[in-house]
């Protein structure tokens, strides 16, 4: 097994590159993508889906998909189904599909065999008094009253709940550890509660399921994983899981533990997630400003663009938040080189060329991306009638504006130098017409035969498709909307942060098939809506990002 060499040899790296050459596990890595079935994938899962599967392709190894599913209160295939979409559109393809519901009856095998070592016990107390007998940091917990039970006492109960004698939360089975650990963990934890609930995937067969912590460590195991690779939240349970392993005797997967992935303006909080769908202030778990993978697909964020942010971001041992406009900086980045250009416009002002020969149009050459010449060029109708940005026509302008201005003169892109005559306008005084002439000459000629300062885009009025354009901003108004305690994160919500407008598009677009990206030029970055456009017929543009940081100047 041969280890990359392009990557930076961070200390999880440099770890399994020694265990590599030392032999261990006779030079086998073999790492696992755990996730839990219970909500969609973020950007933080995108971390470890990139470590994971990277880690295991560049040292010649193995990575299992294997989805903790312990809690069928909030599990469904559902969440399954799309977590295998987002791992796939990452470009990451898995070695085994696994399910910790599969391990179901071991783990209850030696839930047992723990029970007959003397190392777990059924406990009758409520939860309230588990909970208070728990302790705090500073001070131990209390023994529960059955703790001490017989261990055939202990397996008769055990088997009886499995077999659904008793009800939801009359008992707990507790591993049987240490009510005064510093460690809160090693409490006596919980490994089964009693919950009749079905499962997505076995059903109604267990009405007994064993918690997260008494499983993952196991699974592992199972899956003879030698290299698991944890965010810091769980270094605190890493001990509990060395116990587990070392009194079942079985084999021994290693948990190394990094820094998750924070993003500024931005919440990953699976739970806060939810809430944000739940109260309606997003349209799903994929809307657009969500920050799950979905989400950012539907957007037109493009994978290669997430990973070379992950690479960017890197692997540390220390909680921190990265800054959301560096992600930004990765999409602008890749959509630069491989987006095509199209014209389109937002806000729409009339250009009527009044020296234009009446009823005719004309093709012009486009670029269709200058950072790749295979690309090569397409055909633009252009008439006498077109649409502009309002925003580059200004009735009074200073010498310093290089649009369009009366008495002024721009180059339409890629096509002729326009002046402006004169402006018509309605009863409220706004311009509804600009009435222009062309130098009909320069079309064909270097733009260096006849310089003028600025250029502009525009769509020929007669051919333009209308397009719904989404325009889609930072979904919060401030840098951390977890800070202040005495709000709910969801008080700093932007309300602007969708914005549906109607625009005219050059018609190419109107036929563009969702998963293509489009730079919108002197405009920003846009995707054809996933589940809503319909090419030809009603074609909708997702904003994926702006040409550049807007928020950069807001903030200084």
């Amino acid at each position: 097994m041969s280890e990359a060499t392009d990557k930076p040899k961070d200390f999880i790296r440099q770890m399994i590159a020694e265990d590599v050459a030392a032999g261990k596990h006779g030079g086998r890595v073999h790492t696992r993508f755990p996730p839990e079935p219970n909500g969609y994938l973020q950007i933080g899962h995108a971390k470890a889906v990139c470590l994971n599967f990277g880690i295991a392709e560049e040292f010649g190894g193995k990575c299992n998909l294997r989805f903790d599913d312990t809690n069928p209160e909030k599990e469904s295939q559902e969440f399954v189904n799309a977590i295998k979409t987002d791992i796939r559109w990452l470009g990451f393809e898995w070695d085994q599909e696994c399910y910790a519901s599969d391990y179901f009856e071991q783990l209850y095998t030696w839930a047992g065999d723990l029970i007959k070592k003397g190392l777990a016990y059924v406990d009758e107390q409520s939860p309230d008094d588990i909970r208070q007998n728990r302790g705090t940091l500073t001070e131990p917990g209390v023994n529960s009253p059955y703790r001490d039970r017989p261990a055939e006492e202990s397996l008769d109960l055990f088997a009886r709940m499995r077999a659904g004698e008793f009800d939801d939360g009359t008992m707990v089975l507790r591993a049987k550890i240490d009510m005064a650990a510093p460690n809160m963990n090693l409490r006596d934890p919980v490994m089964y509660r009693i919950k009749r609930m079905h499962h997505h995937r076995t059903g109604d067969k267990w009405c007994i399921y064993p918690s997260y912590d008494f499983t993952h460590g196991q699974s592992d195991s199972i899956e003879k994983i030698t290299h698991s690779l944890c965010s810091l939240e769980f270094e605190d349970h890493r001990p509990l899981y060395d116990w587990f392993i070392e009194k079942l005797d079985i084999f021994p997967s290693k948990q190394t533990e990094f820094a998750r992935l924070n993003l500024n303006y931005t919440v990953v909080s699976k739970r806060k997630l939810r809430t944000l769908v739940e109260e309606g202030h997003v349209t799903g778990w994929d809307d657009p400003r969500m920050p799950t993978l979905s989400g950012m697909r539907r957007r037109g964020i493009p994978a290669p663009a997430v990973r070379a942010f992950i690479d960017k971001v890197g692997l540390t041992k220390f909680n921190s938040t990265s800054d959301i406009a560096l992600l930004e900086h990765a999409v602008r980045d890749e959509l630069n080189r491989s987006a095509a250009r199209r014209m389109a416009v937002l806000d729409p002002v009339e250009v009527v060329i009044t020296n234009w020969p009446v009823g005719q149009t004309i093709e012009v050459d486009a670029v269709n991306n200058p950072e790749d010449e295979s690309a090569g060029t397409r055909k633009v109708p252009f008439s006498g009638r077109l649409y502009i940005e309002r925003e580059d026509f200004r009735e009074e302008a200073n010498r310093k504006y290089f649009r369009l201005k009366p008495g002024g003169e721009v180059r339409l892109r890629y096509a002729y130098i326009i002046k402006a005559e004169s402006v018509e306008k309605d009863a409220r005084g706004n311009i509804t017409r600009i009435l222009c002439t062309a130098d009909l000459d320069t079309l064909d000629k270097n733009p260096e035969d006849r310089k003028v300062k600025g250029v502009i885009h525009w769509v020929s009025a007669e051919h333009a498709a209308q397009a719904e354009v989404r325009l889609f901003d930072r979904l919060f108004l401030v840098e951390k909307p977890e800070a202040d305690k005495d709000r709910p994160f969801t008080d700093f919500v932007n309300p602007d942060s969708l914005q549906t407008i109607t625009a005219f598009v050059e018609p190419a677009l109107a036929t563009s098939e969702p998963g293509a990206h489009f730079q919108f030029e002197r405009l920003g970055y846009f995707t054809p809506d996933s589940l809503d456009h319909v090419p030809g017929e009603r074609p909708i543009f997702n904003r994926t990002v702006t040409l550049r940081d807007s928020w950069a100047k807001q903030e200084s």
